[in-house]
């Protein structure tokens, strides 16, 4: 598996999941390390220095651990250059102190119509892994591909992938659509807390920056832009009651936003409100285009307050019945 950060590779252990886990992010302190030991997990390696400075303290406390040794060949980011790629995999491979898990390096314009960035990266790594084994090194397993790369063929999958917004079901690019269908996978919802009729010309929420042209059932939904979501999508997106769209209005607050739901008569509170899903404008690329950003910092941005909860593929498949009274959660 793999993951960030040492205390996502933690809470991965406390969850009892045994498989190796990669650490992608650096690591370089001695507490850090003394984490690494203690919860078995391999960390990403990218310069010499790091590579000295793991060796000298996993060889005091007289243990060995597996690592991944990250090359550069065009992210600017992580790793060794990659022209000096096969002395540095070479050093890793020989050090007595640790185990090469995998040598990788990550693509930087995958998602590009124009793929010759990206070939360019793969030349280079290729090139590394030739000299590494024409230097009489066995090569470990390598991977260069995240899902982009998954989706643009075989050629860049070597022996792992590493998917990431794949998973959820999203493409990282709209011309990456026909090569894989993906069913978006996440949700988020809430609920209403509060529902109460209101009449025309009405201000909602701070600033006013919405006002009611008619009399509307306005209804208050427990989630806000400190759980993910956006301020600045405020009076741009809608949320689902019960089947049907509901326009969100006002200013999305903290904790808390409003919707209309005059077109949903039936409506109450208690009610299941899809914030994010798959109804028209409540997407994460439907987010990430009115923000003009990316579906990665949409999805990234539901913060840990918020539990996350296992959807059932039969039985109980409805949000009502597994969301708590007053809870909110992504699944």
């Amino acid at each position: 598996m793999g993951v960030a950060t040492i205390p996502e590779g933690v809470q991965l252990r406390q969850a009892g999941i045994t498989a190796p886990i990669a650490i992608l992010g650096a690591t370089n302190t001695l507490a850090e390390i003394r984490e690494l030991v203690e919860y078995r997990l391999q960390p990403t390696i990218g310069h010499g220095a790091q590579l000295r400075r793991l060796a000298e303290i996993l060889t005091a406390l007289e243990h060995r651990l597996g690592i991944h040794v990250a090359i550069d060949t065009g992210m600017g980011r992580l790793g060794v250059h990659w022209t000096e790629g096969e002395a540095f995999a070479r050093d890793c491979l020989q050090c007595p102190a640790v185990t090469v898990s995998s040598i990788y390096s990550h693509l930087a314009t995958a998602d590009d119509p124009d793929v010759t960035s990206c070939l360019q990266q793969q030349q280079r790594f290729d090139e590394v892994c030739r000299s590494l084994q024409r230097s009489g090194c066995a090569l470990p397993p390598v991977h260069l591909a995240n899902t982009a790369a998954v989706l643009l063929g075989r050629h860049l999958h070597y022996d792992w992938v590493r998917p990431g917004l794949g998973i959820y079901g999203l493409y990282p690019a709209p011309h990456l659509r026909d090569r894989l269908v993906l069913r978006p996978a996440m949700t988020v919802n809430s609920r209403i807390t509060q529902i109460k009729t209101v009449p025309a010309g009405m201000g909602i929420s701070y600033g006013h920056r919405y006002y009611t042209d008619s009399e509307r059932a306005i209804a208050v939904v427990g989630i806000g832009y400190a759980d993910g979501v956006p301020r600045g999508l405020s009076n741009q997106i809608t949320m689902a009651v019960q089947g049907r769209l509901a326009p969100q209005v006002g200013v999305i607050t903290m904790d808390q936003c409003m919707i209309d739901v005059t077109e949903v008569p039936q409506a109450q509170v208690g009610d299941v409100v899809t914030v994010l899903g798959t109804h028209p404008g409540g997407g994460a690329e439907d987010w990430a285009e009115r923000l003009g950003t990316i579906s990665w910092e949409i999805l990234c941005g539901f913060k840990h307050r918020l539990p996350r909860l296992n959807l059932p593929a039969s039985g109980r498949s409805h949000p009502q019945d597994w969301l708590a009274p007053g809870r909110r959660g992504v699944s």
